[in-house]
C-alpha cells in the first residue's frame, strides 16, 4: 500500500482535496513567481518531475498529502491539472475511518491559522479554500535563510511555525516580515530550538 503508483493522466486541481487547513500565502506567492518566470517550454517537463502525492479516499477522491503550496500556486496561475502519485488507496474506508487512519500515519495536519487543533470537518474541501497562516510563511522564509535544514519529518515547517507563533506576535509579522525573520533567525540559532527537526544551532555537547 505504500508503493507509489503514478497516474499517467492529469487530475484537475479543482478535484484535489487538501489534508490540512492552512498554507502560507507568502510561500504561495513565492512559488507563483517561480512558475511565472519558468520558460513555457520547460513547464510540462518540470510538472512531470513534481507529481503531487495523494491518497485515494472515499469515492476515489484524491487527497493531497504534500506540496499544498505548489498546488495552490499552480491553481492561482491558471494551471488546470497536475500529475499525481498515489501513496495509498484508502477508498475502501468510510469518511471517519479515512481521516483517523490518515491522522495516525501523519498524512494530515488539522490545525488552524492560530495553531490550534481543528476537527476533520474544518479541513477545506478544495485547494482554493485553504486559509493563510503567516507563521507558515515565516517558517518557510526561515529555512531558506539557513535557519534550519530541510528534513523528511512530516510537517517540519508547521512545527517551526508553531514554535515561532509562541515567540513572535502576529502584529509584528504583519508590520515587518523582515524584522520578524530576524527574530526567527535568532531563535533558530539558540539552544531553545534544539528540539525542532532540522535544527542546526551551536553544538557544544550539552
Amino acid at each position: 500500500m505504500s508503493t507509489r503508483e503514478p497516474l499517467l493522466q492529469t487530475v484537475p486541481i479543482a478535484e484535489l482535496r487538501p489534508t490540512q487547513v492552512t498554507v502560507g500565502f507568502r510561500e504561495v506567492a513565492e512559488k507563483r513567481r517561480d512558475w511565472s518566470e519558468r520558460p513555457d517550454g520547460d513547464r510540462a517537463e518540470w510538472l512531470g518531475r513534481h507529481m503531487i502525492p495523494v491518497l485515494l479516499g472515499p469515492k476515489k477522491r484524491p487527497y493531497v498529502i504534500d506540496h499544498h503550496h505548489l498546488t495552490r500556486a499552480l491553481l492561482e496561475e491558471g494551471c488546470a491539472g497536475v500529475l499525481v502519485n498515489v501513496v495509498a488507496d484508502l477508498s475502501m474506508l468510510d469518511r471517519d475511518a479515512f481521516w483517523v487512519f490518515a491522522d495516525n500515519r501523519g498524512w494530515c495536519h488539522p490545525y488552524d491559522a492560530e495553531g490550534r487543533r481543528a476537527g476533520f470537518d474544518d479541513i477545506p474541501k478544495s485547494i482554493a479554500d485553504l486559509a493563510d497562516d503567516p507563521f507558515r510563511s515565516l517558517a518557510g522564509a526561515l529555512r531558506r535563510a539557513g535557519g534550519y535544514a530541510k528534513e523528511t519529518v512530516p510537517f517540519t515547517e508547521f512545527m517551526w511555525a508553531d514554535a515561532l507563533r509562541r515567540r513572535i506576535k502576529r502584529r509584528e509579522v504583519d508590520a515587518s516580515f523582515s524584522g520578524a525573520l530576524l527574530q526567527a533567525l535568532e531563535f533558530a540559532k539558540s539552544r531553545d530550538a534544539r528540539y525542532l527537526p532540522g535544527w542546526c544551532g551551536p553544538n557544544d555537547g550539552t
